[in-house]
């Protein structure tokens, strides 16, 4: 059906053309609203009517009237009807419906995937200080990155995942006062305690192997400690390697890799951040005031000048985040995404002000933001706010060993990133149909327990006489089916993994209602083998969605 839509799709923006140069690009088929107006729509008749000075609705029956007249259009279409004003609604013959199941047996996990665009992209997310475990923020923001990341691959992206480590500054300073404390002998609530330290259980973790001088080995890094507590050098170096070997093991846990992890500190140890600031003064984009370097960042849209550089010397965080992305973009990054929480909206036109100022060629409006909203946790209709294991959150790893890592991927994508989610830990263990994972994996384990009990060879689904799907409930599935590909590309430019959850839902209930609608095992065979056929591609595409959420597809539950 995918073929038949762009025949169909190169018939009307052939005719849109004809009546107006240019007006091929109007040419879009949208998903009505409601099932009983058909299977397509066009609202092209209403956009061209006013260049022409036309009645959109004499002019939508002009266009009904020639696209009937198209061998594409008596071959694939059933019926044409204008409703309102001038809406196209385009009913299609079964035999095209029917087309998708073919097309989703031979493009198997390639079904919607586009081919390679020779575009790079970075998408960076999670960048969490190594300061403590992940938190439940931190995990919408790794399924999130991840998803998305996913949604541009099959748009035909190069997309490189990369974690921004801040691994420099007065947080790390706090981390290492803490573990010395601890190291000391000192605990929460003593005198000697540290007033901004951090409390949880890891630092005293930290703070013993310390002395024990273990060795820890992350990413890229393999540190002993000396078990010296006055060499705060040597406890910062040793508490970073750790909670990043602690960050890393929450990530493998989520299933979530990177390509690649950039430090903080090599900003400044390369030199980069000093250069980027020389950028903007050579750039005339600076200026001195009471002492301080202020980037001119109203010139770019900004609500007010920044400060670069204080009175002290040092500089504010959003200069490194320049640094940073002008090195992205000298990495041969066109695109590039950061996923982040709603507490750096402010940073966002100082860091895009910065890039421009800077002269590098840096297209406008980079990088590309989705901000995300925290996330509450319910469990027995009580807020969970601590974790013993971070002293004074919920984690992520909590959550996964709480629920799954299916569970808190899928749940964590089921909203917009901009909304607020409450993660409710018993609707995450509920085995029914009110636990949306628990409801798309069920079908797609349905759909392995029908084809396991029928036994056949698969190939001969791919070669499957489709014409006895004829039924309401058979139709319906195939137009869910056929509308996978649109779906990836929309929530691709949109940043909305959620749409993904929201059409595996859809899907499952389509499935759900056939499955009750129809007997599947038949005894007549091409009957049988049709709706085998069906079935199989179901499974397929709730495989494929699913797998861009990085959840499972169970053959069993």
């Amino acid at each position: 059906m995918i073929a038949v839509k762009q025949e169909l799709l190169a018939g009307l923006a052939a005719e849109l053309e004809k009546r107006q140069p240019g007006a091929a690009s109007k040419a879009v088929f949208e998903t009505p609203k409601a099932a009983a107006h058909g299977d397509m729509a066009s609202n092209a008749a209403m956009q061209l009517a006013k260049p022409l000075k036309a009645n959109p609705r004499q002019l939508a029956e002009g266009l009904k009237a020639d696209l009937l007249a198209l061998p594409a259009y008596q071959k694939w279409v059933e019926a044409i009807e204008i409703a309102g004003p001038g809406f196209i609604n385009f009913r299609l013959k079964a035999a095209a419906r029917q087309q998708v199941v073919g097309e989703v047996l031979r493009s198997a996990e390639r079904f919607g995937c586009k081919g390679a665009l020779g575009h790079k992209m970075l998408v960076e997310f999670v960048s969490a200080n190594p300061t403590g475990p992940l938190h439940v923020g931190h995990g919408r923001q790794a399924a999130l990155g991840d998803a998305i990341c996913h949604l541009f691959e099959t748009q035909g992206w190069a997309v490189t995942r990369e974690f921004y480590y801040n691994d420099a500054g007065v947080q790390i300073q706090t981390l290492a006062m803490s573990v010395q404390a601890r190291a000391k002998g000192h605990k929460p609530g003593d005198a000697l305690w540290p007033e901004a330290a951090y409390n949880g259980d890891y630092i005293a973790d930290i703070a013993a192997d310390f002395l024990a001088r273990k060795s820890v080995k992350s990413d890229d890094r393999d540190v002993t400690a000396c078990g010296d507590i006055e060499d705060l050098n040597a406890i910062r170096e040793f508490a970073v390697a750790y909670l990043r070997r602690e960050q890393d093991l929450d990530l493998k846990a989520f299933d979530v890799k990177f390509d690649n992890f950039y430090l903080e500190s090599s900003l400044y140890t390369s030199g980069r951040v000093e250069k980027a600031v020389q950028l903007l003064k050579d750039a005339g984009k600076t200026y001195e005031h009471d002492g301080a370097l202020w980037l001119k960042s109203t010139d770019y849209g900004d609500d007010k000048d920044r400060v670069m550089r204080k009175s002290d010397g040092s500089y504010t965080y959003f200069v490194p985040d320049v640094a940073y992305h002008l090195a992205k973009w000298e990495r041969g990054f066109t695109r590039a995404i950061n996923i982040q929480g709603m507490d750096h909206h402010g940073t966002i036109a100082r860091v895009r002000a910065g890039l421009q100022a800077a002269g590098q060629g840096v297209a406008q409006g980079y990088p590309d933001y989705v901000l995300h909203t925290m996330v509450r946790v319910m469990r027995g209709g009580q807020e969970v706010k601590i974790s013993k294991r971070s002293g004074s959150y919920v984690t992520l790893r909590d959550l996964i060993e709480w629920t799954s890592k299916d569970a808190v991927r899928f749940f964590l994508l089921s909203r917009k990133p901009d909304t607020e989610y409450v993660f409710d830990i018993d609707l995450a263990l509920a085995k029914n149909n009110e636990n949306p994972v628990y409801y798309v994996q069920y079908a797609h384990a349905r759909i392995c327990s029908v084809l396991a009990s029928w036994g056949g060879d698969a190939g001969l689904l791919a070669r499957a006489e489709l014409s006895p799907l004829q039924s309401p409930a058979a139709q319906a599935l195939m137009l869910k089916l056929s509308d996978y590909p649109d779906m990836l590309m929309h929530a691709a430019h949109g940043f909305a993994p959620h749409d993904v959850a929201f059409y595996l839902r859809e899907l499952a209930a389509c499935y759900h209602s056939y499955y009750d609608a129809e007997r599947i095992l038949v005894d007549d065979e091409p009957t049988k083998l049709a709706r085998l056929a069906l079935v199989a591609a179901t499974g397929q595409v709730l495989h494929n969605g699913l797998a861009v959420l990085g959840v499972g597809a169970p053959s069993k539950m």
